[in-house]
């Protein structure tokens, strides 16, 4: 029987310095190779594996696309590509953002699941919105051990509640506990692998940035009446659930949550374009009825001021609108 011997970690606001703790904590005799990802945007410098590897006895590189596993190393996604393991190998995949991330954290779980799963141990740590939530579900079908650090306990607490809420989490644990639950788990049998849902491994192609249309995604889910908020493709409701999520036929993937944020972000930024249009239209009928005014166009002036005063009038409900949603 193999032991737990792969460690995949995901987070975002407020894991920086939950990973400098943890691998502070970790011990130096560790055998497991570990892959992390954490939400650093399209633009970062790659800077967080010399931040960790400092405070850690485990080596911590930046991961390098076909690079083969290390047992006792730890891997950081680079900025704007998805972490994959396929195999012994290390893939830096270019595939659509999911839940706004590339990296995202779902990917990640789910090829290690796929190539390990028995083997495998997932955690989510502090983190906005849901990301990792439906990879480690995921993981979890395909035999992996799943952690969830306790929301109480996390600086951003909707990435390990979404965790929860999303499958039957193996344990919750708080950071103070999680270097020995990890140490613990990972000197455990692994039990028998079970079947990989195809699905899954279709799900890990799109990360890797194989090709994705309408038949890609008919395999995943349904079409449903929503536009993709990145694309303006048709989206599709993934079957697998939970956590409710979405895909385009380009790929971009949302959950609900991911998908509701952005959404009210889209909104708030259409109302404004609105009001500036408002704006402006007040402002032109207000100069030509002034125009028609002096060159003696009294049935022209009237109808500008009237078209002027209609559009204060909307310019006053959009402003309402705005200050409503703000609240």
């Amino acid at each position: 029987m193999q032991q737990r011997d792969v460690i995949a970690i995901g987070g975002s606001l407020g894991a920086v310095d939950a990973l400098t703790r943890l691998f502070q904590e970790l011990p130096a005799d560790l055998t497991a190779s570990m892959f992390i990802v954490v939400h650093v945007g399209a633009h970062g410098n790659n800077l967080l594996a010399g931040i960790l590897d400092e405070k850690s006895a485990m080596r911590i590189t930046t991961a390098q696309d076909g690079e083969t596993l290390e047992r006792g190393h730890a891997y950081i996604a680079p900025a704007d590509r998805h972490l994959l393991v396929i195999g012994d190998k290390l893939r830096l995949g270019n595939g659509p953002r999911e839940n706004l991330a590339r990296p995202a954290i779902d990917p990640l779980f789910r090829s290690v699941g796929v190539s390990y799963g028995p083997r495998a141990i997932a955690v989510v740590l502090t983190g906005m919105l849901n990301d990792g939530a439906s990879g480690l579900a995921d993981l979890k079908r395909c035999g992996g051990i799943t952690v969830v650090q306790n929301p109480t306990d996390a600086v951003a607490a909707e990435m390990p509640w979404g965790a929860l809420q999303a499958s039957d989490v193996d344990y919750r644990a708080p950071l103070a506990d999680m270097a020995k639950l990890l140490t613990h788990l990972s000197t455990e049998e692994a039990e028998p692998a079970p079947g990989v849902p195809e699905e899954i491994k279709l799900e890990i192609d799109i990360a890797l940035g194989h090709r994705t249309d309408s038949e890609v995604t008919a395999r995943l889910g349904d079409p449903v009446a929503l536009s993709c908020p990145a694309c303006g493709g048709v989206m599709s409701q993934i079957r697998r659930s939970p956590p409710l999520r979405f895909r385009c036929q380009v790929g971009h993937a949302y959950t609900a949550e991911t998908f509701a944020a952005e959404q009210e972000g889209g909104a708030d930024e259409a109302m404004r374009v609105a009001l500036r249009i408002i704006e402006e239209r007040a402002v032109l009928s207000e100069r030509m009825a002034g125009d028609a005014r002096a060159s003696g166009r009294h049935a022209a002036a009237r109808a500008s001021d009237a078209r002027a005063t209609e559009a204060r009038r909307y310019e006053a409900l959009l402003r309402e609108a705005i200050a409503r949603e703000a609240d």
